[in-house]
C-alpha cells in the first residue's frame, strides 16, 4: 500500500461494451497489413473452417497493405480492381502495417433498361 493512502481511498472502475459474437465473424473482407501478426495463408485456412462461403485473395505490392481477403460473391457485383483502388485510397491511410482491419462493404448496383 502507498504511504498515506488507506484502503478506503482506493476505487476501481470498469466499463464494458458487450456485443453478440457474430457467425461468421468476418462478413465481407479483411485488409491484412504487411507486418500483421497473422498472415494471409493462416487467415484463409481459418476462414475455410468457419465460413461456408469462399473468399478470394487480392495481393498488393504496397508498403502498408499486404493482402485483401474478400467474399467471392462480392466480386460479382464489384470489380476487383475498383475494390483494390478503394482499399489503397480510402483504407490504407487509416491503418498501420501491423493491423488487420475488418470491412463491412455495401456495394450497390443500379440496373436500368427497357423491356
Amino acid at each position: 500500500m502507498i504511504q498515506g493512502m488507506s484502503e478506503l481511498d482506493t476505487r476501481y472502475s470498469l466499463r464494458a461494451h458487450i456485443k453478440a459474437f457474430r457467425i461468421p465473424p468476418i462478413h465481407d473482407a479483411l485488409v491484412i497489413g504487411k507486418r500483421a501478426p497473422i498472415g494471409r495463408v493462416a487467415l484463409q485456412k481459418a476462414l475455410e473452417l468457419i465460413v461456408a462461403e469462399p473468399f478470394t485473395e487480392l495481393h498488393f505490392e504496397d508498403e502498408v497493405v499486404s493482402d485483401l481477403l474478400v467474399r467471392s460473391a462480392l466480386l460479382r457485383r464489384l470489380p476487383a480492381e475498383r475494390l483494390r483502388t478503394y482499399v489503397l485510397d480510402r483504407v490504407k491511410p487509416l491503418m498501420e502495417p501491423t493491423e488487420i482491419l475488418h470491412l463491412d462493404l455495401f456495394p450497390e448496383v443500379v440496373l436500368e433498361g427497357t423491356l
